[in-house]
């Protein structure tokens, strides 16, 4: 049994995840009074969008790997006062697979360590999902060949390794993730063979409005775009991998343009050679938690109300669980739900 020590006078809240929503929230209850545990399956808080090199290795610029450092940095020092000043518990290699409502509030059961052997409890009066969410792959031959990658495990690799997954790369799906690890693999010393983005620029077109909207989102877009042309990236738009090939492990793929509908054109194929394929289409929430508490889902997100609420009492959500929206807009629901 793992329980917060601090004084019974104030409400215990279990927050699960440690990543930008998670982390947002855990500062946010605690200013307010809130005795919180935070519980994640990482040796170290961050998540994906904030993952940290392992402490042995050395990193002496971590921050070369990541953007919106300075938050991570407002963040993790945040934490590190909760923790010393005893108002916050942070939980780590604790892998939650089921949280379970009892008449006074929830336990929290999770499974220890790498090996996921020993049990542990936490007894909560509420409980915050931050689980965040999962890459989508659609299948194609050759997709199961040593070397093809999920996105964000190249990514995750690079950023909590500091290894590569491969020499030369090729980055290919759909999606904001895409940009990142592109620029991320080539920055790190990688040859990033192309970058084959299967989405049709009329939709960029036609969300100009709304994007015109967001002028640090151009900001941003524009300053990938200028690190993709520094390192002599080629870009393929409305393409996508139709094939990977080799024998024990990868040698290349097959790439084709997209016609209108979204099918591929066979006279368009070409084959690209590389090592390693990081691919993916898309994000996915994570709802497995919310739904085994009985939370509305709505389509393949947690339902929640402008607090963040659920429709369980005493179950809040934020973050990619809620929808994927990206990681500032994850700060912004996890400091809203732990102030709820």
């Amino acid at each position: 049994m793992t329980d917060a020590s601090r004084p019974e006078t104030s409400p215990r809240l279990a927050v699960i995840g440690a990543g930008p929503a998670g982390l947002a929230a855990t500062l946010a209850a605690a200013r307010h009074g809130l005795r919180v545990t935070l519980v994640d399956a990482a040796p170290e808080a961050g998540g994906q969008f904030y993952r940290q090199p392992a402490a042995g290795l050395g990193a002496r610029r971590p921050q070369a790997l990541h953007h919106r450092w300075h938050d991570w940095e407002r963040l993790r020092d945040g934490l590190d006062r909760h923790i010393t000043a005893g108002l916050v518990v942070h939980l780590r290699d604790h892998h939650v697979w089921c949280v379970t409502r009892r008449r006074s509030g929830f336990t929290v059961h999770a499974l220890l360590g790498p090996e996921q052997e020993r049990p542990a409890e936490v007894r909560a009066d509420a409980v915050l999902l931050a689980t965040g969410g999962y890459e989508k792959v659609l299948p194609f031959p050759g997709w199961t060949l040593p070397g093809v990658v999920t996105a964000g495990g190249a990514q995750a690799m690079l950023k909590g390794g500091l290894v590569l997954p491969g020499r030369t790369a090729v980055v290919a799906g759909t999606g904001p993730l895409l940009l990142p690890v592109a620029t991320g693999l080539a920055a790190a010393g990688a040859r990033v063979a192309a970058l084959v983005d299967s989405a049709d620029p009329r939709a960029f077109v036609r969300r100009s409005p709304a994007l015109a909207a967001q002028p640090a989102k151009l900001a941003e877009g524009a300053g990938y775009a200028a690190r993709l042309l520094r390192h002599r990236v080629r870009t393929l738009v409305h393409h996508t991998v139709v094939e990977a090939h080799g024998d024990q492990r990868l040698e290349a793929v097959t790439v084709a343009a997209l016609d209108t509908a979204g099918r591929v054109r066979p006279d368009t194929r070409r084959r690209i050679g590389c090592d390693t394929l990081a691919v993916g289409h898309g994000m996915l929430p994570h709802t497995d938690l919310a739904e085994g508490l009985g939370c509305r889902i709505d389509g393949v997100a947690v339902h929640v109300d402008d607090e963040q609420r659920t429709d369980v009492p005493g179950v809040w959500a934020a973050g990619e669980t809620t929808g994927v929206g990206g990681a500032v807009l994850a700060l912004a629901e996890g400091h809203i739900a732990g102030r709820s």
